[in-house]
């Protein structure tokens, strides 16, 4: 089995839109009536959640109309915070059958499926042509792909001159040039929401990010390590658990019962400096 297939295998749920849907229904909502906001407790799959996206998107040089490329995009909740939020016609593209066909069943039910479209994919081999895009964003999807020089050549190709990519992934704080590559997988503790071994889990360091990017033909604008909000939000989050159990709906609806385990394990290794949530915001040359 392929790498992409181990991926995609870790992410798929089964029956996810009718769990999604459930859920909704308990906490009092109408399914036929949704707002991109209503999702956003289960569909902002990443540390920080919507505060980390509404954030980025102040970032993204953001303006309606623009074509906006999504690599990774899960079941679509920032797609559908950028299109509802800013005009943009977002095209998302994501490994897992089963994220797209939410994704693509929740935007229709927020009415914005005239802005946001969906397909499944490999980011290393899109099927789109060159400078199609304005810009493109990739929100916590490198730790689950280890050619990051291929990724970044296809994003530039895809992406026109002068366009942003912006990057919120978890990162390794170590530096694997001074020869604790083994010491820095070895720091991570598994199940994490993106695995559940090392198998498929391929964190890199900022310095993995920033030559590819480089290479590829990106000019690093900003970078920005955002570890100190991403423990505050995560102590948040098992503070509301500990004090009432999961929502209805809520991540656990995505990474199954090792839920509180996976966030457990992230906000330790945040917590011991192993691992960091980090912003970057590369312009194609």
């Amino acid at each position: 089995m392929s790498s992409e297939a181990k991926v995609a295998g870790h992410y798929e749920r089964g029956r996810l839109e009718e769990l999604i849907l459930g859920a909704v229904v308990r906490e009092g909502k109408d399914p036929e009536n949704l707002t991109a906001s209503d999702l956003a407790a289960v569909d902002e799959f990443h540390v920080g959640g919507l505060e980390a996206t509404q954030e980025l998107a102040k970032q993204m040089e953001l303006r309606a109309g623009m074509r906006l490329l999504d690599v990774g995009s899960g079941i679509g909740g920032p797609a559908r915070y950028f299109a509802g939020e800013h005009g943009c016609r977002v095209t998302g593209i994501d490994l897992t059958n089963d994220f797209v066909r939410a994704a693509e069943s929740l935007t229709g039910r927020t009415k914005l499926d005239g802005l946001a479209k969906f397909q499944q994919g490999s980011a290393l081999a899109m099927p789109f042509e060159r400078d199609t895009f304005d810009g493109a964003y990739m929100i916590h999807v490198g730790m689950n792909i280890a050619d990051k020089a291929g990724i970044f050549r296809e994003v530039r190709r895809v992406v026109k001159a002068g366009g942003l990519f912006t990057i919120f992934d978890i990162m390794s704080t170590g530096d694997r040039r001074a020869g604790d590559g083994r010491a820095l997988e070895a720091a991570i503790r598994y199940p994490v929401p993106w695995a559940l071994s090392g198998e498929t889990s391929f964190v890199g360091t900022r310095e993995e990010y920033r030559e590819p990017l480089q290479k590829a033909g990106f000019e690093i604008v900003q970078e920005r390590g955002r570890a100190a909000f991403g423990i505050e939000f995560t102590e948040r989050v098992m503070a509301r658990m500990a004090q009432g159990g999961p929502p209805a709906l809520g991540l656990h609806l995505l990474m199954g019962e090792k839920t509180p385990l996976m966030i457990k394990n992230i906000l330790a290794m945040m917590k011991e400096g192993v691992l960091e949530p980090v912003e970057l915001q590369a312009r194609a040359m």
